[in-house]
């Protein structure tokens, strides 16, 4: 029997400080990366708002697509994902109304309370199933609506990032699943869009579209786009996982056995959650404010948002900008010769999420929660890193509490699967067997995902057998708990 050739997908993944463009080669059922183009990726801002620099980011992806058509004869797909709730405007004539916002942006503040104003919050949670955070897409929506943004009377179309994206490759305007559910507009019971919150609040339905399942061919890559790009075979347009969790949690090694097992997302943001088959709306998860968020074949990531990395990051970009340049493994390194456990913050802290002046608001919370502020590089990495690890205790107790069962083992996927302090942090926070990797989770789940899309791969448990084939993986056992047992009652204090 002839050999099955190998399969080649492009997958672009945008991230917050970076984007890439990777390929991954199917071949015996192992997949191997190859990283053909990277780029900064940062946001603008624009008569004080912060935007996507969309033009930018398009030409690199274009970059990103000529190096895959020389690097290989035959494309078997393309997929984008990025980060969830931003979107862009499409005009009648099919033409980009503006820059995208980022979700970052000031023009939600209050937004969340002049919802509820109209919709209570419970009902929206009823409706949604999804997180309470200002920046969402409906807050976003809502903010254009209240300040009587011109652009909503003239556009025919919303498309979420990695949609947009997608267009701008086929000219095809769908709503993949994933990307979809993370806007608070989108009932998961219902599998469909929440028309009936949305018209309360008299915002437009017409202009969102159809929703279609995570691993859907979309279409062929446009004439004039392959021709720019010198692509000269017929490629399909995959919408993949396009929200860069769905595609991450795609990838996590676990398997189906007896010992449940929840996941960490882990890198700008860390998501941890678990995978259920439908959504789980009651009094507990709006008690707790964890979210339903679609997954590969119609999977629900039931998961909560919690602040992550970007603490860490914004310290290093506000440090830069002082004249102290440092990497990320120089911090680590700082942060693992200072003392452990000595000033904790709450990282999901409202004024965290705004860049700027992050080791100044980090200290000011410190003094105002009555401890003594980081003295230093290394004692604020510190304090960023023990606040995540027992920010990750108090999100897997309320995970047990409403599922009602013990679970044994954090898979860590994505870029901070790097950080071996923050991992052995968490396995020691948590009193959890840690199984971390693989770094590139994100980009791997988009590749699978397209490959299930073409027939390449049969199932979401086919695809991590095949990361469990192709990476490896490092655990880490708990140890030194029970000094961790006192900060956690302290730092459940200071949460209070």
């Amino acid at each position: 029997m002839p050999a099955t050739p190998a399969r080649n997908f492009l997958a672009f993944d945008l991230g917050a400080e970076s984007g890439r463009a990777l390929m991954g080669t199917l071949d015996n059922q192992r997949l191997s990366l190859k990283e053909l183009h990277r780029f900064s990726n940062p946001m603008g801002r624009m008569n004080g708002h912060l935007h996507w620099n969309l033009l930018a980011q398009w030409e690199e992806l274009k970059t990103g697509l000529r190096n895959a058509a020389r690097t290989v004869p035959t494309l078997d797909g393309i997929g984008v994902d990025t980060w969830g709730v931003d979107f862009g405007l499409i005009g009648a004539d099919g033409s980009l109304l503006g820059y995208p916002y980022m979700y970052r942006d000031s023009r939600t503040d209050g937004m969340m309370d002049a919802v509820f104003a109209k919709v209570p919050r419970e009902k929206v949670f009823d409706a949604t199933g999804i997180q309470f955070m200002q920046l969402n897409s409906l807050y976003q929506l809502y903010a254009m609506k209240r300040s009587e943004s011109p652009l909503l009377d003239v556009a025919s179309k919303l498309l979420f990032m990695p949609d947009l994206f997608n267009y701008l490759f086929t000219g095809v305007a769908k709503s993949e699943f994933s990307i979809a559910t993370t806007s608070q507009m989108y009932d998961p019971r219902q599998r469909a869009w929440a028309t009936d919150m949305l018209a309360a609040l008299d915002l437009p339905t017409n202009i969102l579209t159809d929703v279609i399942p995570s691993g859907t061919i979309l279409g062929p890559l446009r004439d004039d786009v392959a021709k720019e790009c010198d692509v000269k075979s017929r490629v399909q347009v995959i919408a993949t996982a396009g929200h860069d969790t769905a595609s991450a949690v795609a990838a996590v090694p676990g398997s189906a056995g007896p010992e449940q097992w929840c996941y960490i997302s882990s890198g700008t943001w860390s998501l941890m959650g678990v995978e259920l088959p439908e959504p789980l709306i009651n009094d507990k998860s709006l008690k707790y404010n964890y979210t339903n968020e679609g997954g590969v074949g119609g999977t629900i990531r039931f998961l909560k948002n919690i602040m992550g990395l970007w603490l860490v990051q914004e310290c290093r970009r506000q440090w830069a900008r002082e004249g102290r340049e440092h990497s990320y493994a120089e911090l680590t390194r700082m942060a693992d010769e200072s003392d452990a456990l000595v000033s904790l913050i709450d990282p999901d802290h409202a004024p965290f999420a705004s860049p700027g002046e992050m080791p100044k608001k980090i200290a000011d919370f410190c003094r105002a929660t009555n401890q003594p502020a980081p003295e230093g590089i290394g004692a604020t990495v510190r304090c960023c890193l023990d606040s995540l690890a027992l920010t990750y205790r108090k999100t897997l107790e309320g995970l047990e509490d409403i599922l009602g069962k013990k679970i044994g083992v954090i898979h860590i996927v994505g870029g901070g699967t790097q950080n071996e302090l923050l991992n052995q942090m968490t396995a020691d926070a948590c009193g959890r067997s840690v199984i971390t990797g693989p770094v590139e989770a994100t980009a791997i789940g988009n590749i699978l995902v397209q490959a299930m899309a073409t027939g390449d791969v049969n199932s979401l448990a086919d695809a991590r057998a095949i990361v469990r084939n192709s990476f490896d993986v490092k655990r880490y056992e708990p140890r030194h708990t029970g000094r961790w047992d006192e900060a956690y009652e302290r730092y459940r204090k200071l949460r209070a």
